[in-house]
């Protein structure tokens, strides 16, 4: 099962995949309606997120509500809920949260994006803890620049062209290491949980 919030024709061919649900995981009406969809809870990942920019006359207050209910509230409430659902059915699992390589390296401009993902990793980080005798595994993939969704805009804008130029990394991220990173948590006999993977091809270090 695959869920969007508001860009259906996104989401559409990805539908092969499994059912398509919109659901606005910032409501809480919307994360039950979400988790009743699948009843046979084993898996979850909650790839949510907004760079929530203050734009020139923009709001820092606006900007960073809304960043803390979409970048932290929301995803760490549904993971919350979907390991509370796990553990009434005694059914152990994976829970896949996304950060970004903002939250553990400091950019400028970054503070209302970055600030709610550092909260979602530690909130990620204080879940596996107190799952962890369940079978339940909780862990965060922080991606560097790749190539897919809204990095696109910055790579085409050069604003990481730097990282190639000197040579800190070799090439952008692409998706697909992305999704060997969440394939890595969500492996059935994975012992892994309470860690942050960084997918940036070294960009933090």
């Amino acid at each position: 099962m695959l869920s969007y919030r508001a860009n259906r024709e996104r989401a559409l061919p990805l539908e092969s995949l499994g059912a398509l649900v919109q659901a606005d995981i910032t409501e809480a009406a919307d994360r039950r309606r979400l988790l009743d969809a699948a009843p046979a809870l084993y898996g979850l990942v909650v790839l949510a997120g907004d760079p929530a920019r203050v734009r020139e006359g923009g709001s820092m207050e606006a900007a960073t509500a809304h960043s803390m209910a979409v970048n932290f509230s929301g995803p760490m409430l549904l993971a919350r809920e979907a390991a509370e659902r796990m553990k009434a059915a005694q059914s152990a699992g994976s829970i896949v949260l996304f950060s970004t390589m903002q939250a553990v390296n400091v950019v400028a401009g970054s503070t209302a994006y970055a600030s709610a993902k550092v909260a979602l990793q530690h909130a990620a980080l204080v879940l596996a803890k107190e799952v962890r005798g369940f079978g339940i595994r909780v862990n965060v993939v922080a991606p560097g620049v790749t190539a897919a969704g809204m990095a696109l805009a910055s790579i085409a804008s050069g604003k990481y062209e730097h990282l190639i130029r000197d040579g800190i990394v070799p090439r952008y991220g692409r998706a697909t290491d992305v999704a060997a990173a969440v394939r890595f948590f969500l492996e059935p006999d994975n012992y892994v949980t309470g860690q942050v993977l960084r997918v940036d091809g070294g960009a933090t270090l």
